[in-house]
């Protein structure tokens, strides 16, 4: 492996953060108003009205589920981030909710093998339909973005899977908001789930 190259600072002028923002904005919207919104919404009802809700998700995918988990759980519904210590067995009522940008990643897929054996629904956020990940799925919301390895593509100037990861974000919440908006419940009374041993 190489050393990094050095990336001087003193370089970096208003106009290229102007410039960058731009980019992803633009990027971002364009993908974000891609998604057919009846897989929106078949996820949001899947989520909405499964009895347990687990996610999972490799890299700065996992990371945006995490934040996903957080809110589901401010909704008042039953969440569990596969992998944490107090998540329990997944059972033929629950959901699985699972992001991979290629559809490929090998703990992702593995995670979808497993809930598929036992039956559970499995709902998976992917940029390939055609993917193992999507294979296993009930129901796949196709993000049109680049896959990290996808370098060059003409679809996203940024970097590896940003483009997914964003638009994976945006998407996570929508459902929220769906969810939150289809309840009587004032956002004040969603704080009082939020975290207080912090």
């Amino acid at each position: 492996m190489s050393a990094a190259p050095a990336v001087s600072a003193t370089t970096v002028a208003d106009e290229s953060v102007l410039s960058a923002r731009e980019v992803i904005l633009a990027e971002l919207a364009a993908s974000a108003r891609t998604v057919e919104a009846s897989q929106a919404a078949q996820a949001a009802r899947m989520i909405g009205g499964a009895p347990r809700v687990f996610l999972t998700g490799a890299g700065r995918s996992g990371l945006v589920l995490r934040m996903a988990a957080m809110r589901l759980m401010h909704l008042g519904l039953r969440v569990h981030v596969v992998g944490e210590t107090t998540t329990p067995a997944i059972g033929a009522d629950d959901l699985l909710v699972v992001a991979s940008g290629s559809g490929t990643t090998s703990g992702v897929v593995k995670s979808a093998e497993t809930a598929a054996s036992i039956g559970a629904q499995i709902l998976a956020v992917t940029t390939d339909g055609t993917s193992p990940l999507a294979n296993l799925a009930t129901a796949t919301v196709l993000v049109p973005a680049v896959r990290k390895t996808d370098h060059g593509s003409s679809l996203s100037q940024q970097y590896s899977g940003s483009l997914f990861e964003q638009s994976l974000f945006v998407l996570t919440e929508t459902i929220f908001h769906i969810l939150w908006k289809n309840t009587d419940c004032a956002a004040e009374e969603l704080w009082t789930r939020h975290a207080n041993l912090e």
